[in-house]
């Protein structure tokens, strides 16, 4: 089950802040690798392992903001701060792509050699080693939180046991079946990977942005939950979005027009309760209607037309 409140925050900041600290470690030896080999396979791995630590750095920004409190200008909390987050990282995992693609299609037309390969391999068999650590510990928080910040700067770790991989492919290749242009064109593979993780991570972090749906499963699953709740037979118009790690559903009830309005109150009051034991950390929103009356402002048309 995940864990909402300051659990969440607590297990979403220690996982940034050690994706910070792996970065830092990884940063300063790739950079000395870097400029021993004067490969290009291992420049791309350095400037990915760069933007990590600039995204895990942001990452532990917008875990932290998202988990402040609502207030009176956010009264829906500040959980977007974690797409934001992510898709700032995206922009950064692109950028990073397009200039490594350059300096290795420069590289592939002009050549150049490589030097101790030894180094190189070292060191990103090291960096391989301490990735999949790091890994393992986000997948726990990953599954106890949902955040989507760590998803994403998991997301680039897991580039990196490729990007790792990569280097010692292409420094064997290069330096020791001397497959001339071996390196650079790993560079080109290199860059290629990360455009198209960049376009999936951006993916989720857009439809938050944007209040998309839930996905059908997960919506399909709260309403089969309501379906135990006669208080609920005459539920409409359901909308729902996320946010961060909170959920939002609201939906209209028909209620028999001989309810008062404290009996409807008090009946769907204890409804909504359960529901939400039942669904930690969403929020529901319900709106009552007389039986038989639909509000078709805001519904879609084929609902208007669904209800004529």
């Amino acid at each position: 089950m995940r864990v909402v409140g300051p659990e969440r925050t607590r297990l979403t900041q220690r996982a940034a802040l050690a994706s910070v600290g792996m970065a830092t470690l990884l940063l300063t030896a790739k950079a000395w690798a870097a400029i021993a080999t004067d490969s290009t396979a291992m420049l791309g791995s350095l400037a990915d392992t760069a933007l990590d630590l600039v995204a895990s750095l942001v990452t532990l920004a917008g875990v932290r903001i998202a988990a402040l409190p609502a207030d009176h200008d956010h009264r829906f909390g500040h959980g977007k701060a974690e797409a934001l987050v992510a898709l700032g990282q995206v922009v950064l995992i692109a950028a990073s792509a397009l200039g490594i693609g350059w300096r290795a299609v420069d590289r592939l037309l002009n050549g150049a050699p490589t030097a101790n390969a030894e180094l190189g391999i070292t060191v990103s068999v090291a960096a391989i080693l301490a990735t999949l650590l790091l890994l393992t510990y986000q997948k726990r928080v990953i599954a106890r939180t949902g955040s989507i910040a760590i998803q994403t700067d998991n997301l680039h770790y897991k580039s990196d046991l490729l990007l790792n991989s990569a280097v010692i492919v292409a420094l064997i290749v290069d330096q020791y079946l001397r497959v001339r242009g071996a390196d650079a064109a790993f560079g080109i593979g290199i860059a290629l990977f990360l455009l198209w993780g960049a376009w999936q991570a951006a993916g989720e972090s857009v439809n938050q942005l944007m209040d998309a749906e839930w996905p059908l499963e997960k919506r399909e699953a709260f309403l089969a939950a309501c379906a135990d709740y006669p208080e609920l037979k005459g539920m409409h118009d359901v909308r729902t979005r996320t946010s961060g790690v909170h959920d939002f559903i609201q939906f209209h009830v028909w209620v028999p027009e001989e309810w008062s309005v404290r009996q409807a109150h008090d009946r769907l009051d204890r409804v909504e309760e359960d529901l939400q034991r039942r669904f930690p950390g969403t929020e529901i929103f319900l709106h009552l209607d007389p039986e038989g009356h639909t509000d078709r402002e805001g519904m879609l048309p084929h609902e208007i037309t669904e209800r004529r």
